[in-house]
């Protein structure tokens, strides 16, 4: 699988992309669900593909976090960003950590699984990192019933340095596993000068029932459940909450 350049040799730009206070809303939804599916408060939690540590930035105030993540320059960020949690770096198909969570958090970087074979060892490591009664929560950032063609775009001006991006999402080939994130960034340096950058992403498409069915055959008890965001048009995004049987 190879990596896209946000997270290989653009990685120092990600914060001008991608702020924390950006995920303030999500992650109150995140930590929320995490906690009504839970037979006990849940105080321990694995992220997943923990990314620059935006989520983890809200979530550490509920919970004690270890944030996994492949990319080292994502890790430098988190680290930063978190200095109180515990990171890993680690793949999500292969990581194992010898020890269980109250709770587990894939975020979008589960998106990065674009086999059936990638997702399934996905949900795998999160199933031998949850503990029996644990929850579990997946959040893809769209399934092949609810995905459309968009665009979008943003950025944010940093300590000398900015960046904007146009961001557009399609879909080459519906009859595939798999939809294209093209995004087109504006680099600005301190001195003023400008570089234009396309990054392509390369990212799994999966039905309802698959999901459902893949994380029930690891041994979850799951379920979709349709979220309501600010930001996002209501009925096209959903997450799957997840429980560990006892």
């Amino acid at each position: 699988m190879t990596s896209p350049r946000l997270y290989t040799d653009l990685a120092e730009w990600w914060p001008l992309l991608s702020a924390p206070a950006d995920y303030e809303e999500e992650a109150e939804i995140y930590g929320r669900l995490l906690a009504e599916a839970s037979q006990r408060p849940p105080v321990t939690l694995i992220e997943l593909g923990s990314g620059g540590g935006n989520n983890a930035s809200h979530l550490k105030s509920r919970f004690t976090l270890t944030l996994v993540e492949p990319s080292e320059g994502m890790l430098a960020h988190s680290r930063r960003l978190n200095p109180e949690c515990e990171h890993v770096q680690g793949d999500m198909r292969t990581v194992r950590l010898g020890r269980e969570f109250d709770a587990v958090f894939v975020h979008d970087a589960v998106c990065y699984m674009t086999t059936e074979e990638d997702l399934r060892r996905a949900i795998a490591t999160a199933f031998v990192h949850c503990r029996p009664g644990g929850v579990a929560l997946f959040a893809p950032d769209h399934l092949k019933e609810t995905f459309a063609d968009g665009t979008d775009h943003g950025g944010h001006n940093g300590d000398g340095r900015s960046l904007r991006y146009l961001e557009w999402t399609w879909d080459p080939d519906p009859a595939d596993s798999t939809y294209t994130v093209d995004y087109a960034y504006l680099l600005r340096e301190q001195d003023g000068t400008v570089q234009a950058v396309h990054d392509r992403h390369v990212e799994g498409l999966f039905s309802r029932q698959q999901w459902l069915d893949w994380l029930a055959d690891a041994g979850f008890r799951p379920r979709a459940v349709p979220v309501e965001h600010s930001e996002l048009e209501p009925g096209t995004y959903e997450l799957f909450v997840c429980v560990r049987p006892v």
